[in-house]
């Protein structure tokens, strides 16, 4: 067996209801400091938790994207090594607590998540804004374009999913930033969502967006949350497209220390060819895509290769089953997640 096959042997062995109790430990924790206004407070809870299940794990982690930086983190910043030291080596990338607003006002949506991969799969984002535009699975290549005008993107996703524009609803965050792209969005005929935190959670709702509304997320957002966004998406076959906001001299000096040398390069989620394209909006596919999901809910195992995995837990579900977190293999060729 190769150091690849061992390698997935290992996350395919670790990497189900351990990862799981991770994401539910740290979010049954912060979701008992919920509608308490502490956001550090909540926020310290869940890092904490993490942090411990983590350093559980038979893995050799390295965080990739975490609490911050290392002078601006006591735990889990990046850089940081977790777990036993006696598995696989994997990158890591979490937030304990994506929308302490949220859990500290106790609103929906605030998640505690994690994404693992192989080591070098996962990018290095520095904790700057970053410009994304996601769908959902089930569309062709091309069919959003970030360099496009919100207008010419989603009339393109109306003619793909084959429904008028004023049938398209778009995510937004709502902050002042995005008031020009709000306008724009609008005049075109189409809904908006307005979220007032939580982007990670908002790229993610574009997955289903027969259950959440959502069918296309725009704006910027935490780099760091749109790598967890995209390791989902690269999950479940969406799309996101993302890049860096490196409007400073200073900006561009800390993200070549990560490694990035083009301030202006467009991320972008690989995609896995036809087989992965399946999922179409009519009835019967729909029937399909429901089906899977009860699956994965139950931890089946997919027919995927195990090479990372994204788990999920809604702060808010304190006291479900284990089986109420999200998990998300995707495929074992990803070598650049976003």
């Amino acid at each position: 067996m190769n150091i690849a096959q061992n390698i997935v042997a290992g996350l395919d062995r670790i990497l189900t209801m351990e990862l799981v109790r991770v994401t539910e430990r740290a979010a049954v924790t912060a979701a008992r400091l919920r509608g308490r206004g502490d956001e550090k407070a909540a926020d310290q809870v869940a890092v904490d938790a993490m942090r411990e299940e983590l350093n559980r794990l038979a893995i050799n982690g390295t965080v990739v994207i975490g609490e911050g930086e290392r002078d601006e983190a006591p735990m889990l910043y990046i850089g940081e090594e977790v777990g036993s030291g006696k598995g696989p080596a994997v990158d890591i990338a979490l937030d304990p607590l994506e929308g302490t607003t949220i859990c500290a006002k106790n609103l929906p949506n605030a998640l505690a998540v994690i994404a693992i991969a192989e080591k070098d799969s996962l990018l290095f984002a520095p904790d700057v804004y970053m410009d994304k535009i996601a769908v959902g699975p089930g569309y062709a290549d091309g069919v959003i374009d970030i360099d496009a005008s919100p207008a010419e993107n989603i009339a393109s996703l109306a003619r793909a999913k084959g429904v008028p524009v004023p049938e398209i609803t778009a995510c937004i965050l709502d902050r002042p930033r995005h008031g020009s792209l709000i306008e724009a969005v609008r005049a075109t005929g189409a809904a908006i969502r307005l979220i007032g935190d939580g982007d990670a959670a908002g790229v993610i709702h574009t997955t289903d967006p027969e259950e959440t509304g959502i069918d296309i997320y725009l704006g910027t957002g935490g780099a760091p949350e749109g790598v967890l966004a995209a390791a989902a998406l690269r999950c479940t076959g969406g799309q996101i497209q993302g890049r860096l906001v490196l409007d400073t001299p200073q900006k561009v000096a800390r993200a070549a220390k990560m490694g990035i040398s083009d301030p202006k390069r467009v991320y972008r989620t690989p995609r896995h060819g036809a087989r992965r394209r399946a999922v179409r909006r009519n009835r019967r596919d729909r029937r399909q895509h429901a089906g899977r999901r009860q699956v994965r809910a139950q931890f089946h195992h997919h027919a995927y290769d195990r090479a990372a995995l994204v788990v999920a837990h809604r702060s808010r579900d304190q006291g479900k089953a284990p089986g109420s977190g999200k998990v998300l293999i995707p495929d074992s060729a990803s070598r650049r997640i976003l």
